[in-house]
């Protein structure tokens, strides 16, 4: 049976000795370990020669609260038929899932929290002048292009400085221990955009801006009507048929340097596919979209029938390698605008990727590597294990394919690795979270990859299988679809079980965090609180107001108001602020 022990408890020897040794043998701390592919924490090298507290005790003691969170209050706007104004909306309640196990009465009074932690997903940060983006696919995707992305890192920081303000988990009032992001911290592959999303999450100052240095070169001065024009009078058709404002000075606002903060508690990365695949659907490597990316010309309209071609392409995965892309890119050269050309726009690797994450510039309050090791990089693998407390292993999947398309899977090696962990964890007592970018019903992707040839692909299917097989599995926590999901996966013995929660993007409205707590309630049961953030910028916006908070609060009302865009990203009730009760063992 696992054993389970509070995060009050002390930790056990050869854990206090590891943290005692970087000064951070306190609960506020928080800290995992990273532990290398072999599951080994030594393969993860030497510890930082510094405290790496994670964040300042509250001056009170903490106890459980709703400020600051979805429990408090969620942005909401009147019902109209054009462009709406948001402001402070009611409360979203905590529903009570019984799906895999019945709750017992009296458990708030026996419970005790094993661990809290914070979870971001598919934050896109966006070179919104990247000259391989896609935007001319406008008409057949909303997610071509959205009116609030080019303040897509001025949101990300407003939701750090949240997390910042809150004073520990709001049901158990435990310390937060880490925050993880789940996928798609980038939006293009981009080493712009990645350096972007490091000093966001770790802190820096931050010029959302490449190609000139003094002015913006996207489609929002282009002067073509398909885009919102902030600043010009035209009339473009958001303007005309949506009521989009016209916002002098919004997109030198845009570009202007800001700073973030960073968090003050470790943080973990997980790799989604738009942070490893050229447009997030087609294999990386070919040389025609590195030169392209960091290329003087850009693309900014296509006839509609192209524009349908192309995207029903990209989403049934009939063009995994971009052939058709290149080739449309080809024929319209003579068409696209000029830009300038800068070579930050250049797509990153694996090896990149994992390199930029190791870079001590970027450790903020840590762990160096943010999960990944040294032996990650030696071996160019993304997924690992990390301890997140005494007695609960964290374990972050690489779900993409790098065959190509935006569904994903997982190799038969990293398969192997995750089975030896999870039995390992059995074998400790341990209970096992698992993150991916991915959900269960979006890896269906089994193309090789083309690193690995030979190597099996395996799904989602596949995959929630396994994790039911064993039982020290609470959770799979992922993102990608942008909604707010949470599904329960029954024990093959039709008993035990685990809650797979997937959380809304902060891209897309509602523009969400999660707020993930595991708490043993000491009658055979553990419940899972989740609770729904969203970033410090207030409801109500000014479009006179263009600071670094005023910018934050347009991108969640302009995401709100975006054209297309899907209405229903929130979830149901029961997927949003939750008690998840499960079995214990």
């Amino acid at each position: 049976m696992p054993r389970t022990r509070s995060v009050t408890k002390a930790a056990a020897l050869d854990r206090r000795t590891l943290l005692a040794a970087t000064g951070a043998v306190t609960l506020s701390a928080g800290l995992g370990y990273a532990l290398a592919p072999g599951g080994s924490a030594a393969a993860a090298g030497p510890a930082p020669a510094r405290t790496l507290a994670s964040r300042k005790g509250p001056a009170a003691p903490l106890a459980p609260y709703t400020r600051g969170t979805t429990l408090d209050s969620v942005a909401a706007a009147p019902a109209g038929p054009a462009y709406r104004r948001l402001g402070a909306g009611p409360a979203w309640q905590r529903v009570v899932r019984s799906d895999l196990r019945t709750p017992r009465p009296g458990r708030e009074a026996r419970r005790t929290a094993l661990a809290a932690f914070v979870q971001f997903t598919d934050l896109h940060l966006v070179d919104v002048q990247h000259p391989l983006r896609y935007e001319y696919l406008r008409s057949e995707t909303a997610s071509a292009w959205r009116p609030q992305e080019a303040l897509s890192v001025a949101g990300a920081v407003a939701l750090v400085e949240r997390v910042n303000a809150l004073r520990g988990a709001p049901v158990t009032a435990s310390p937060l221990h880490f925050v993880m992001t789940t996928g798609d911290n980038t939006d293009n592959n981009a080493r712009s955009e990645l350096d972007w999303f490091l000093k966001t999450m770790s802190g820096g100052r931050i010029a959302p801006n490449t190609g000139d240095p003094r002015h913006y070169e996207g489609v929002q001065n282009s002067g073509l009507p398909l885009y919102w024009q902030p600043d010009a009078p035209l009339r473009d058709s958001d303007k005309q048929r949506h009521g989009f404002p016209r916002i002098p000075g919004f997109l030198q606002a845009a570009i202007a340097e800001l700073r973030s903060p960073g968090l003050n508690l470790p943080w973990y990365s997980t790799v989604g596919n738009h942070d490893s695949l050229p447009g997030g659907c087609y294999a990386p490597g070919d040389s025609f979209f590195a030169e392209f990316a960091v290329g003087g010309r850009k693309l900014m309209e296509l006839p509609g029938s192209e524009s349908k071609a192309i995207w029903d392409n990209v989403e049934n995965g009939g063009d995994p390698k971009g052939a058709a892309f290149r080739d449309l890119l080809s024929r319209h050269a003579r068409s696209m605008r000029a830009v300038t050309p800068d070579e930050a726009r250049a797509p990153f690797t694996p090896a990149e990727y994992l390199a930029a994450h190791l870079d001590p510039a970027h450790t903020g309050p840590g762990p160096v590597g943010h999960g990944y090791t040294q032996a990650n990089l030696a071996a160019v693998t993304q997924y690992y294990a990390f301890r997140v407390s005494d007695d609960v292993l964290g374990i972050s999947l690489d779900t993409t394919d790098p065959g190509g398309h935006y569904e994903g899977s997982i190799g038969a090696e990293q398969l192997r690795w995750l089975i030896a962990e999870l039995e390992d964890a059995e074998k400790r007592g341990d209970h096992v979270i698992v993150f991916s970018h991915h959900t269960s019903k979006s890896m269906r992707n089994l193309r090789e990859d083309p690193r690995r040839p030979g190597e099996r692909r395996h799904g989602g299917k596949e995959l929630a299988a396994l994790l039911a097989r064993h039982r020290p599995v609470l959770a799979w926590i992922n993102g990608h679809s942008h909604k707010n999901r949470i599904t329960p996966h029954s024990g093959e013995d039709g008993t035990g079980g685990y809650w797979e929660i997937s959380t809304a993007s902060h891209v897309d409205f509602p523009q969400l965090a999660r707020v993930i707590e595991i708490a043993d309630n000491h009658d055979g049961t553990l419940s899972l609180f989740t609770t729904c953030i969203e970033s410090s910028a207030p409801h109500r916006t000014d479009f006179t107001d263009l600071s670094q908070p005023g910018l934050a609060a347009l991108y969640r009302e302009l995401s709100f108001n975006a054209p297309g865009a899907r209405t229903t990203l929130s979830g149901a009730p029961d997927d949003r602020n939750t008690e998840l009760v499960l079995r214990k063992g």
